[in-house]
């Protein structure tokens, strides 16, 4: 960057910040990052990323990115820094480079979901995240070019619903034995030197990563501990060093499949490895197929410093009972496969019924899970007001339901309305001391008996009401990179956990945030906005909603009036 271009940034107020130039030349270079990547043009690749690390505009939306957008950003590092000013960003971004150099983080531990284990968290400090979220945004793209079609989490443009159609699509035609396997404690272990060499980036870039490997950490009594394993769960760039240190392993599978008696590419279509993240599942017709593949996998994960957890691996069939067990679970959901009469058996490919059936549906544990969440919240409630207990609950049953609303649920969510239903009722009854009190908390809305709601029309919705809808899995080996943003917002827009306010919004706007007039894409973070702000008279109506990316939204609320002019000052 000249020296008069380095002035003007330096000039430049944070709310008057280009962001549509700045995200237009940062995509272009990641583009162009994914192209050269894809066609193997490794000296393409590293001259690309030293200039996009170099670019004032990817600074920029690197720091944007850890201090308005993440959803963690007001968590504090060791140097006890969780808020910036707009000024503080510029000096920020001014200054962000790379220099070989890091902090450590802040050890936090946090419960793992559905589980009383605690997971230990490594918090940056707010300058290492800016900078990792700088290098990941040059490194990201290479390796999407080079990823494995059938790995899906803490990936740009994939989903668990992607890998559970997966899932789907290998076993539809057959029933399979499967090894569902979790690999123990992943992050905390993978080993540092075979990960750097797999990073296999230019040398200033590699010894900044290798910084941040090393770090350490310190804990709550201000001890530090060094780390020579492991990449800490907690910075912006350890899902990618994860997937990273785990690629190769669909391809290792396909190459053993390869050496099966039979035609090569039949082979592999037959064999299939689906990994989100640290859990994968292996399937395979023939039992044999599949425990020398758990053989091959210990082998290969031993390579990097991993190993399997024996507690939560285990053989299985979609069909056949084995150890008493017949299916099994993956992210949440349950996946077995029922015999049929042909009335209601999938058909193969030439139309012929197979006599079996694959349903998914919602784990148990997952069930269970939800239920304690909804009796917690209800019990923690019991003096407070109606209108509040429906305000807590109804996020909580539309994002669990929403999660479901791909798979076989309508049965699942009809008896769960039964159980929210006695939970109220016992709620209620204690409350009226032996009363129910029926016509003042529950009422009828529209057709529907029986809704608990307020008298000013506040409802607490239902898991039945959500429509079950069939995911379309995300194309092949497809990403966000190759910049077909239309396919992309569309698939924003129609992802399961998307509420059915914001997803109309997205069709309504075709995928553009009318702020900035970009695309949203798939990691970024969008908040309905009202147009003429509520303290304004405006209406909580679609004529007056529209969907903004979040940043885009701190700013058009910040010179709307909608908020006192001290609250202006926060933007």
């Amino acid at each position: 960057m000249n020296k008069s271009k380095t002035q003007n940034n330096l000039m430049v107020e944070w709310k008057d910040i280009n962001w549509r130039k700045a995200e237009r030349l940062t995509f272009k270079l990641q583009k162009r990052i994914f192209q050269a990547s894809e066609r193997g043009d490794v000296k393409a690749v590293r001259k690309l990323q030293k200039t996009l690390i170099r670019s004032w505009s990817a600074k920029a939306i690197a720091v944007r990115k850890v201090t308005q957008d993440n959803q963690g950003k007001k968590t504090a590092g060791v140097d006890g820094i969780k808020k910036l000013s707009p000024k503080q960003r510029l000096t920020l971004t001014n200054g962000l480079k790379v220099t070989g150099k890091s902090k450590p983080t802040r050890r936090v531990m946090i419960p793992k979901s559905n589980s009383d284990e605690l997971r230990p968290l490594g918090i940056p400090t707010m300058k290492d995240r800016a900078l990792q979220t700088l290098v990941k945004q040059a490194l990201e793209p290479e390796w999407e070019a080079k990823f494995e079609p059938n790995s899906y989490g803490f990936r740009p443009g994939r989903s668990c619903h992607d890998a559970i159609g997966s899932i789907f699509n290998s076993i539809r035609y057959k029933a399979k034995y499967a090894l569902d396997a979790d690999i123990k404690k992943c992050f905390d272990r993978i080993n540092h030197k075979a990960l750097l060499a797999k990073v296999n980036t230019y040398p200033t870039l590699s010894r900044q990563i290798k910084t941040w490997l090393k770090a350490g950490y310190i804990d709550q009594g201000d001890n530090f501990f060094p780390t020579k394993e492991g990449t800490p769960q907690g910075g912006t760039i350890s899902p990618l060093l994860a997937n990273i240190a785990l690629h190769g392993m669909e391809e290792r599978i396909k190459e053993f499949a390869r050496t099966l008696k039979g035609v090569k590419k039949d082979n592999e279509k037959a064999l299939s490895l689906i990994r989100y993240a640290d859990d994968f599942i292996i399937m395979h017709e023939n039992v044999e197929v599949i425990k020398s593949c758990q053989r091959i996998i210990e082998e290969w994960l031993n390579d990097i410093g991993l190993e399997l957890k024996p507690e939560k691996t285990r053989l299985t069939h979609t069909l056949i009972p084995t150890d008493g067990k017949v299916g099994f679970e993956f992210l949440g959901f349950h996946i077995q496969q029922h015999k049929v009469g042909n009335y209601r058996s999938a058909n193969n490919t030439n139309g012929t019924p197979l006599g079996i059936k694959t349903l998914i549906t919602p784990s148990k544990k997952s069930i269970k899970a939800h239920l304690r969440k909804i009796g917690e919240v209800i019990d923690t409630h019991k003096t407070a007001p109606q209108a509040a207990l429906i305000s807590k609950l109804n996020p909580i049953i539309s994002g669990w339901s929403n999660y479901y609303s791909t798979v076989v649920s309508k049965e699942t969510f009809s008896k769960l309305d039964h159980l929210v239903y006695q939970k109220l009722r016992a709620w209620a009854k204690n409350r009226g001391k032996g009363n129910i009190n029926k016509d003042k908390y529950w009422r009828t809305v529209g057709d529907q008996n029986w809704c608990f709601s307020t008298e000013d029309g506040l409802r607490l919705k239902t898991h039945s009401e959500t429509p079950i809808v069939r995911h379309i899995k995300v194309k092949g080996e497809v990403s966000p990179y190759n910049g077909d943003w239309k396919y992309w917002s569309k698939r924003k827009g129609e992802y399961p956990g998307t509420p059915t306010r914001v997803a109309k919004l997205m069709k309504r706007q075709k995928g553009k945030c009318p702020h900035c007039g970009l695309y949203f894409t798939d990691t970024d973070i969008v908040e309905v906005d009202h147009i003429v702000p509520k303290s304004l008279g405006g209406k909580d109506t679609y004529d007056n909603l529209q969907l903004l990316h979040k940043h885009c939204h701190d700013t058009k609320t910040a010179s709307d009036g909608s908020l006192h002019k001290s609250q202006n000052m926060k933007v």
